[in-house]
Formats: C-alpha cells, sequence, structure tokens
C-alpha cells in the first residue's frame, strides 16, 4: 500500500435530516427541537451506520490487495451483514466469524448474509478475544487455500473507520447549524469518536449499549488520532440503559421502541438505536437536554436485528389489541 488511502462510495450521501415533532411534544421539548438523521437510509444491504466506516476499511483492504473480507461479531451483527453487502457490491467474498453454535434456524441478519453470499463460521468459542484468535485461524486458513484476506475488526471500528463518522458529523452541521446534541448509540466506539472528533465531545452522547467492556477508553482511542486534545473524561456516556447484557430486553428499551414508532412511525432496533432512544429520553427526564435545545438522535440502522432477537416477538405479543 502506498499513499493515502482515498474512501470508497458505498452509501447514499447525505442521509436525511427529518423533524420528529410529535415526539418532541410527548417528551416536553418544543415542537421543532427533536431531529432524526436517517442513516438508515444509507442504500446498501439494508442500510445502517457501518457502511461509512466500510467505505475507508474496505478501501484499505483493496488498497492491500484484498480479495477477502473477514469480520466478526455476534450472529446478529449488522456490521457483519454490511460487509457482506459491501463484498457483493465489490466482487469480494465475505466471510463471517461468530461465537457459538449456529441456531436450528437462521433469523434476522443471518438471513440477510445468506442472500448475499458470506461464507459464515460458527466457532464455538465464547468471549471477543476467543473470537479474534479464531478469526485470525481462518484468515490463516484462507491463505492456505490461496485466497488474500483482509481481517476487519469486531464492528468495523478502527481509527480510520472513525474518519466515515467525522465526515457524518460534518455533514450534520451543514444540515443542523444550531445543534446543541447529538445522541447516538455506542457500540465498538468508532461511531460515537467520529461524532466527537467534528462536534467535539460537549455535543456528543454517546449512549453505551454494553457491547464492549471499555467503551470510554475504546472512543478516546479512536477519537486521538482525529482530535489529540479530546480527553476519555470529556466524552458524554450513558452506561445506564444496558440493563442484565448487549442481548437483553429492558422496559425503558420496550418504552422507546413503542413510543417511536407509535408517534413518528420509525422502527428502531432493541439492541442499539432502541438503547440510544433511552438514554436520549432519559437525558430530557434528567434536565440534561432541554426545551429549546436543538437535539438530533441518529438512526444507525439495525431493522433486521429486530426480527433476530429472542425477547421480541413476546413483547411485540402483549402490544396486540385486546390484550
Amino acid at each position: 500500500m502506498s499513499g493515502p488511502i482515498v474512501p470508497l462510495t458505498l452509501g447514499t450521501w447525505p442521509t436525511p435530516v427529518e423533524p420528529m415533532p410529535r415526539l418532541a411534544t410527548a417528551l416536553g421539548l418544543g415542537h421543532d427541537d427533536l431531529l432524526v438523521k436517517r442513516d438508515d437510509l444509507t442504500g446498501l444491504g439494508g442500510g445502517g451506520n457501518k457502511i461509512r466506516k466500510l467505505e475507508w476499511t474496505v478501501a484499505e483492504a483493496l488498497a492491500n490487495d484484498a480479495d477477502t473480507l473477514v469480520t466478526t461479531g455476534a450472529p446478529q451483527s449488522n456490521h457483519a451483514r454490511l460487509t457482506a453487502a459491501a463484498a457483493a457490491r465489490l466482487g469480494l467474498r465475505a466471510v463471517l466469524v461468530f461465537p457459538g453454535e449456529p441456531a436450528a434456524a437462521r433469523t434476522g441478519n443471518l438471513v440477510l448474509d445468506a442472500f448475499l453470499g458470506a461464507d459464515v463460521v460458527f466457532t464455538g468459542t465464547q468471549g471477543r478475544q476467543a473470537l479474534a484468535d479464531a478469526a485470525m485461524r481462518v484468515c490463516d486458513r484462507l491463505r492456505s487455500e490461496g485466497a488474500r484476506p483482509a481481517l476487519i475488526p469486531f464492528g468495523g471500528s478502527t481509527p480510520l473507520a472513525a474518519r466515515g463518522y467525522a465526515q457524518c458529523g460534518e455533514e450534520l452541521l451543514s444540515q443542523v447549524p444550531d445543534l446543541r446534541t447529538a445522541v447516538v448509540a455506542l457500540g465498538s466506539g468508532a461511531t460515537m469518536a467520529g461524532l466527537v472528533a467534528s462536534l467535539g465531545p460537549d455535543r456528543t452522547l454517546g449512549v453505551d449499549v454494553g457491547a464492549v467492556d471499555d467503551p470510554r477508553q475504546r472512543v478516546a482511542g479512536f477519537v486521538a488520532p482525529l482530535a489529540p486534545d479530546v480527553r476519555a473524561d470529556d466524552l458524554r456516556i450513558d452506561r445506564d440503559q444496558v440493563g442484565k447484557g448487549y442481548a437483553s430486553l429492558t422496559a425503558t428499551v420496550e418504552e422507546a421502541l413503542t413510543l417511536v414508532a407509535r408517534l413518528e412511525g420509525i422502527i428502531l432496533d432493541p439492541t442499539y438505536t432502541g438503547r440510544a432512544m433511552a438514554g436520549l429520553i432519559a437525558a430530557i427526564r434528567r434536565g440534561e437536554i432541554e426545551p429549546g435545545d436543538t437535539t438530533v438522535f441518529i438512526h444507525t440502522g439495525g431493522l433486521p436485528g429486530m426480527f433476530g432477537h429472542p425477547e421480541i416477538p413476546a413483547f411485540a405479543e402483549s402490544l396486540s389489541p385486546g390484550r
């Protein structure tokens, strides 16, 4: 590889910003105070925030002459789905490395992984390090077979990938110049990091979803190359929405999913955007976000995961008329 990485164009930009007036007034904000940036409408493979990262990480892989993209995540990983979609768009092979054992039937993102032609490897292992080690072994096997794999890390998060969301922050400021707070799910870290780099830590609220053990340090590490003056202690992070863990469905998320669907006709997912909206609601209720503050919710996608979440069918049944 020589020279700087030039990002690919895999999505449809800029994504729109839309008002959410009914939700705003229901939460006690002014009619025009709450907006949503639709990064669920990014175009490729069902949409979502990972496309902005993949424009950089896949460009790096191609610069290194890769013909195969390998990545890891939970079986319902949105990043894995969109890595498979990027590979399909570019004529590459995708290998998705997941923990545990395969379920009896594919659901949610796993269905789309199949449509996109990805090879799925279940490792039987648990834990981030064991999964990373398994992915390295998969890459070694692929090389022995003559392939040229590039390993894209968990969640697609690297300092390079964070540039995708630094660009998103700049795009958002051009759309909403009076932005006071952008609220976003904090998973593997680079999405929030890019926003912090362009919006500043005071205007970025990340809501931890429980994907990593050290979200503050991870975000700070990804921010450092882009905004070296930002310290870990400067970051605004809500860690109160995780509940029993990454795969759990909490009461606050149930409220968020239902409010946004019934007041704005927008569907969130139970793991990422549902938690992020629960964090936004909590910030309003504790007075951190006030009437008159222009607030933007970053919708990072993830709808397919709704159909792979084990607790969603029962919750949806409880919402049925007559119950």
